[in-house]
């Protein structure tokens, strides 16, 4: 691997994510390719020190993979930590290899994505809406979590929209500890969801 991928499968990117059991604390997801967004600009948080902030949290760390191959890197880099993981948001065939190699992955399942590719494989949904989240409803995410999948849901703020109509249909899902929401705006949403 070159020494400039090495740099971006390190830099994190700090993305907050809220546990709606009732651990809301500072969670960050890390970006395997920064450069979509932002690229690395030095001083990024390395990948030791992320993973040292969620050890022993029982918080999962969510890695947004923006680049194919990056499974055996993740594999070498969780070797030996604690901290519950999951990849999410990689390619169609990107996917089959982390179902393949065994690794912890969420498949999407979203409003322009109604079939999630390897529901069964998956240890989990990230539920996400580009258009109208109207549709992501609590029944919708029991049947994620009768299947056995933890449900990761994607805040409307993160499209542009207002959150508050989701948080409200969200807030009866307090207490379930396979439920998460991933949002840029944590403590509004701890407040809105009463946590």
């Amino acid at each position: 691997m070159s020494q400039r991928r090495a740099q971006r499968y390190e830099a994190g990117q700090q993305r907050a994510v809220l546990d709606l059991e009732v651990r809301l604390q500072r969670r960050r997801a890390i970006d395997m390719e920064t450069a979509e967004r932002r690229p690395p600009q030095g001083g990024e948080m390395a990948w030791s020190e992320l993973l040292a902030q969620f050890e022993g949290s029982g918080l999962p760390l969510a890695v947004n993979i923006k680049a194919d191959g990056l499974a055996p890197l993740l594999r070498r880099a969780f070797e030996g930590s604690t901290t519950p993981w999951f990849a999410f948001d990689m390619s169609g065939p990107e996917t089959v290899r982390y179902a393949r190699e065994g690794l912890p992955f969420y498949t999407r399942w979203s409003d322009i994505e109604p079939d999630p590719i390897l529901y069964a494989e998956a240890a989990g949904i990230w539920l996400d809406s580009f258009t109208d989240d109207q549709w992501i409803r609590p029944d919708l995410i029991r049947r994620g979590l009768d299947a056995g999948k933890s449900v990761c849901i994607v805040s409307s703020e993160l499209h542009g929209r207002e959150p508050r109509p989701l948080w409200d249909r969200l807030a009866e899902l307090r207490g379930e500890a396979r439920v998460t929401l991933c949002t840029d705006w944590p403590e509004t949403a701890k407040a809105a969801l009463d946590l």
